[in-house]
């Protein structure tokens, strides 16, 4: 019988982007039988520190010491790749893949050469997600070097209003109308395709219009642990 390579799942960064992003995984996975399902060890860390508090306030602890601590959990714990649902914590990279000797399967890079491949209406990509990815820059640099530009919704005071009323009631109104003001707003200023960047905004992307070409990065990092 084929053994499974064992993947780790640094969680929590919310607990149900975390568990979207094992559903993903279920539901991609072409199984008959539990044997043939990928075996996940998850660490669902709700106390990492703030990363709006850390990137955004600029007053919150480092997440960075937290995350690659449970990067070493679940490598010691078997993991042989790791995984991670949120965008902006993926800031933290570096210090993750410093702390392991196991792939860390990047979905920033990882969305950005699937856009790369895919025949785009347009060379420019929305980016729906946390303020925080334009105060770093993540998908902007992964985007520009694959000749993508990236635009965000002018009030991103407002994505940041969502993304705290969807981890507060992910079924609410709220969240939803703001995400389709903005998804108009980018293609109405020429976005092509639209990148829901945020794990908060997945659990909500249902509310977008059809007409709109989405593409999730949580679906891209799902299907790269199928690959590996």
């Amino acid at each position: 019988m084929h053994i499974k390579p064992k993947i780790g799942i640094i969680g929590g960064m919310g607990p149900e982007a975390t568990v979207l992003l094992m559903s993903r995984i279920i539901s991609l996975t072409d199984a008959t039988d539990d044997s043939d399902h990928i075996p996940l060890i998850v660490d669902n860390n709700t106390q990492v520190p703030s990363r709006i508090k850390a990137l955004i306030d600029k007053t919150g602890d480092d997440p960075g010491p937290t995350l690659a601590k449970m990067a070493k959990g679940l490598e010691l714990s078997g993991a042989q790749a790791l995984a991670m649902p949120c965008n902006t914590a993926h800031y933290y990279a570096a210090v993750i893949e410093d702390a392991v000797e196991i792939p860390f399967l990047n979905m920033i890079e990882l969305t950005a050469q699937q856009l790369s491949r895919k025949a785009l209406a347009s060379r420019k990509v929305g980016i729906l997600g946390s303020p925080a990815l334009a105060l770093t820059g993540i998908f902007k640099r992964a985007l520009s070097a694959v000749e993508i530009e990236t635009i965000y919704p002018a009030e991103q005071n407002l994505m940041l209003d969502a993304i705290r009323a969807i981890k507060k009631n992910s079924r609410g109104d709220k969240a939803g109308q703001i995400l389709q003001n903005a998804a108009t707003e980018l293609i109405e200023r020429g976005a092509g395709t639209l990148l829901i960047a945020c794990s908060e905004f997945s659990l909500i992307s249902d509310c977008l219009p059809q007409s709109y070409h989405c593409i999730d990065s949580i679906d891209v990092l799902a299907q790269a642990v199928i690959d590996f």
